[in-house]
């Protein structure tokens, strides 16, 4: 009798054990659970790039999309502002952490309340600018390990199905976003602290002047943004610009000082400064370091491209505002100085003296000394977390 007890225990522990894997197996068939969001160090990186307007964002944002391991998406929170028009930059930082929060676990659903009801993939906001949007499984006519030009995505995969983004964003190990709608880092705690995500925040800035000048150019597209940054005040005020720039270079000093204040200890080994200046001096270099950051190899055949787009004939034109080219970046970067007038450029120093402190932007004060290009303005920095050299 005892004997046919044991026998019985044993069959139906044997049994259970038999269940639970058939039902462990099926969640992970259909995605219920992944190894993602089962430890503490997942396998996939999450990158968030946060920057400003007419800051050097896009080719940033190109340098990470045509790289063969990341999902790529530019400014997800886009969809949220413009559909939110009357409200203000602060009453949005929440709902856009949670945005960002979702694309990171490819969950698309949360574009559901933006987009039509029957979107395609080319509905979401510069589709195109997108490696993983033009290639497999989203698009059969590109492969996924080429370099892709946005012209040509805009073309042949204009009519992707939308249900295929989260489909291709399983399937990467780095999920990459640019995002320029973040004015600091608070908002965003929660997803540090997220055991189901590996972080990693790459913050660009740029000279304001430089920034200045690409805005002014580009302010009719940007009125709407400008318009909620400033909380609404900004349709009739002469002085709009010269504010908006002021929250923007106010954004810069907030995030990074967030992330490299040592008693919170929030952002640590997560967060590297990055300024365009230093980028397009030494784009190579700098590339092959933030690859380092986040954790992706270099590819053998991006040392041609990144030389090709740094180095062409383009200075930006108008009506440019989110088309990135093949130009001199180097020459673009210091426009600003032949192009403003000095009333223009003091009063910009005027409203953005700490960002320009913090990260190393010497202000002009004469225009012979704006004018003089064999004069750097730019300061060296001691690390991409810290300070300058001194």
């Amino acid at each position: 009798m005892i004997k046919w007890y044991i026998i019985k225990a044993t069959f139906l522990a044997l049994l259970m054990v038999q269940m639970l894997t058939m039902v462990s197996l099926y969640l992970r068939h259909n995605n219920f659970f992944s190894t993602d969001t089962l430890t503490k160090n997942p396998s996939k990186v999450h990158i968030l790039i946060v920057s400003s307007w007419r800051s050097g964002s896009s080719f940033l944002g190109q340098v990470f999309s045509q790289h063969p391991d990341v999902f790529y998406l530019m400014e997800p929170v886009w969809h949220l502002w413009m559909n939110m028009k009357r409200s203000n930059a602060k009453v949005l930082q929440m709902a856009a952490r949670d945005l960002i929060r979702s694309v990171f676990q490819c969950d698309m659903s949360v574009y559901d309340a933006y987009l039509p009801e029957k979107p395609k993939a080319s509905d979401l906001f510069m589709w195109h600018v997108s490696r993983a949007l033009c290639s497999p499984p989203v698009c059969d006519l590109f492969e996924r390990t080429q370099i892709i030009k946005e012209d040509d995505c805009k073309t042949l995969c204009k009519r992707s199905q939308f249900n295929k983004v989260a489909e291709a964003c399983h399937t990467y190990s780095h999920i990459a976003l640019k995002e320029v709608r973040l004015f600091d880092l608070k908002s965003i705690y929660p997803l540090v602290h997220d055991s189901s995500l590996n972080l990693k925040i790459i913050h660009l800035v740029r000279d304001p002047r430089a920034v200045f000048r690409s805005r002014h150019e580009s302010s009719g597209i940007l009125s709407i943004d400008t318009d909620i940054i400033l909380n609404g005040y900004g349709k009739t005020d002469e002085e709009v610009e010269y504010k908006a720039m002021k929250e923007i270079c106010n954004s810069y000093v907030n995030i990074y000082k967030d992330a490299t204040n040592s008693s919170l200890n929030v952002f640590k080994n997560c967060y590297m400064l990055v300024r365009y200046e230093d980028l397009v001096r030494d784009p190579l270099e700098k590339v092959k370091e933030m690859y380092r950051f986040a954790q992706l190899d270099f590819p053998p055949n991006f040392e041609e491209w990144i030389y090709a787009i740094t180095h062409g004939k383009d200075f930006g034109k108008n009506g440019m505002a989110f088309k990135t080219t093949s130009r001199n970046a180097l020459n673009v970067s210091q426009a600003w100085r032949n192009s403003l007038s000095f009333q223009a450029v003091s009063k910009v120093q005027d409203n953005c003296k700490e960002a320009m402190s913090v990260f190393g932007y010497k202000p002009v004060k004469s225009d012979r000394v704006q004018k003089l290009m064999s004069m750097d303005l730019l300061l060296p920095m001691e690390s991409n977390n810290g300070s300058l050299k001194t």
